[in-house]
């Protein structure tokens, strides 16, 4: 749906973007990544034709981005993190305003209105000014000018930014809602939306592709490594980490927290290994009750964070 080939942008000396590529398939909820400052947002603003590429091409169902950059605008419904409201308009002023510059015609705008002040539930607050509505309505009022025209694409730039966890769950469920009819690029820093929506990721640091793929790839251990959550039935740090250092399946451990009288710590073990075995041994040994020994998938936090450590130390 959107292909991306050797991508550059040079602001002067800077150089925003240097040779990124990756491709959007059709139908799916792309998850785009990176810390602030990676060119993230350079990105987006040349995918949705706000900027000119210095070199590469960008593809949008079939449209180069440049030379038909008209057609390609005509597929793609962009939230930027800061909507472009106009607070002296009611909600509907505002969208059927969206409306005329899509060209929308008249005889569809009504029920077309009426399903997107559905979708994002701001129905009972059609005549409102747009400057007196919350900060959760106007990131709606914002989404829903994204969902005028019915476009293919959506390209959503820190939806959630300023809302409350509430608010947060149910774009979440907006956002999954759509993505079984359109193809979603969605940029945040919250990794926990990635993780709840996305199907694919793409991260980007200093201006290139630090990692690519499928989410179920940066959430699966590798190959050579399990990771367990172990509750052992003490409090005692101390008596806890001898058993863990006794293991030599154990790679690593990390103390996770405390609960009820029980502690309870996070390892990385080798997979070829019956590190359960040896855990739980060992805590018999040392006269101490496993409560709980339980795999876990690695977070795309830890991912993220190892990617950018890790570009961090080689930039060194």
């Amino acid at each position: 749906m959107i292909e991306i080939r050797n991508l550059v942008k040079n602001y002067g000396k800077v150089n925003a973007l240097n040779d990124v590529s990756f491709d959007v398939k059709k139908g799916s909820i792309l998850g785009f990544l990176g810390p602030n400052g990676a060119g993230k947002s350079t990105a987006m603003n040349i995918i949705t034709g706000y900027i000119a590429p210095t070199s590469g091409e960008v593809t949008v169902d079939g449209f180069d981005a440049v030379e038909k950059s008209l057609e390609a605008r005509k597929r793609i419904g962009y939230l930027p993190e800061l909507p472009p409201l106009y607070g002296e308009m009611t909600v509907s002023e505002y969208l059927d305003f969206i409306c005329d510059l899509k060209n929308v015609p008249g005889k569809v705008r009504k029920s077309m209105l009426d399903d997107i002040m559905y979708i994002v539930k701001i129905g009972d607050h059609r005549n409102r000014l747009v400057r007196n509505l919350s900060k959760g309505y106007r990131q709606r009022v914002g989404f829903a000018q994204a969902l005028v025209g019915d476009p293919p694409i959506l390209i959503l730039d820190e939806p959630t930014v300023g809302l409350d966890p509430g608010q947060v769950v149910e774009f979440r469920k907006i956002i999954s809602g759509l993505g079984r009819n359109h193809t979603i690029i969605l940029s945040t820093h919250i990794l926990q939306e990635v993780t709840a929506v996305c199907s694919d990721v793409v991260i980007i640091n200093h201006g290139k592709v630090a990692r690519k793929g499928a989410l179920s790839e940066f959430t699966s251990s590798n190959s050579g490594e399990r990771r367990y959550v172990i509750t052992f039935d003490t409090s005692d740090k101390e008596t806890a980490e001898k058993i863990l250092s006794a293991c030599q399946t154990v790679k690593d451990f990390n103390f996770s927290r405390t609960e009820r009288g029980s502690i309870i710590y996070r390892a990385v073990t080798d997979a070829k290994q019956a590190a359960g075995k040896e855990i739980f041994f060992n805590a018999a040994v040392a006269n101490v009750a496993l409560l709980e020994l339980k795999t876990v998938e690695k977070s795309l936090e830890e991912e993220f964070v190892s990617i950018i450590t890790r570009d961090a130390q080689e930039g060194e």
